[in-house]
């Protein structure tokens, strides 16, 4: 695996490789790597002959300070995780690489960001934007792969890449969970072991809910989750939603909707969690 740190040196190396033809597909993350990860990874590989991941904390997208200071870093452990899955090539610039300036770019995110966590952690999604934006003016991938774990943020920009015309294919993956239904997240590993025993019933909730939906409105819904979560003193809900797929608006009524998702955000501890299940 080629490890590149400077923009301009995997930019050039890029360069030769789409000269001769070669498909890339790129995998943007944070680190902290997990089998969510590899599993986006081993997609980009098979759909691709030169896979692309990131590594950098983006500090935009953080407007919690000890949020961002506790995100845990772990850089040795994941290119030896990379490596384990063959991929081809790891981008890992500083701070200073990727933002030389201050950065003040503000995008029109069609009110995607409005809702869900974007009420909760205003500026979020547009400092993931600015990013992303910028890693595929760097890399040029054809395809990016993005987990459905994070459904707001996939939905944000798959709509931004149509809205600016930019020319990457977004493709959605699964959410990979561990064997208790827990979402695998890189924050995961910040949980203590009562609150990694808790954290379960955020997704056990929203399974549930899935099946009371048929015969529930969703005003019961929201308060049999609200109680539902009550029941663990370690666990703090802090949003439950059903949203429209497209427009992420809030579904008042099931009835005559398609599409719609239900997404959470809940507090194990001091680790904010989110999730979600289709109701379809």
């Amino acid at each position: 695996m080629k490890i590149f740190y400077k923009i301009s040196e995997i930019k050039e190396y890029l360069l030769l490789q789409k000269a001769l033809g070669v498909k890339i597909g790129f995998i943007p993350t944070m680190g902290t790597l997990h089998s969510g990860h590899l599993s986006l990874i081993r997609r980009a590989k098979a759909d691709n002959l030169v896979s692309v991941c990131s590594i950098f904390i983006n500090p935009l997208q953080f407007n919690n300070k000890e949020d961002l200071e506790n995100y845990p870093k772990s850089l040795d452990s994941d290119i030896i995780k990379l490596e384990s899955v063959n991929c081809d090539i790891l981008f890992s610039p500083s701070e200073k690489e990727m933002y030389p300036e201050a950065e003040n770019t503000i995008y029109d995110l069609c009110g995607l960001d409005k809702y869900m966590e974007g009420a909760f952690r205003p500026g979020h999604f547009n400092g993931v934007v600015v990013v992303v934006k910028k890693m595929f003016d760097i890399i040029e991938p054809l395809k990016a792969y993005f987990g459905e774990k994070d459904f707001q943020q996939l939905a944000i920009i798959t709509n931004f890449v149509k809205k600016y015309h930019i020319p990457v294919e977004i493709i959605p993956c699964p959410t990979i969970r561990e064997d208790d239904g827990l979402a695998m997240s890189s924050r995961n590993v910040r949980l203590l072991p009562a609150e990694r025993k808790a954290a379960p019933l955020i997704y056990k909730t929203l399974y549930k809910a899935r099946e009371m939906a048929p015969t529930s409105s969703i005003e019961k819904l929201k308060k049999w989750v609200i109680n539902e979560l009550k029941k663990d003193s370690l666990l703090k809900l802090e949003y439950f939603e059903i949203v429209d797929c497209e427009s992420l608006e809030p579904v008042n009524n099931l009835a005559g909707h398609k599409k719609c998702i239900a997404c959470i955000a809940s507090y194990a501890g001091n680790v904010r969690l989110i999730d979600n299940i289709n109701f379809l």
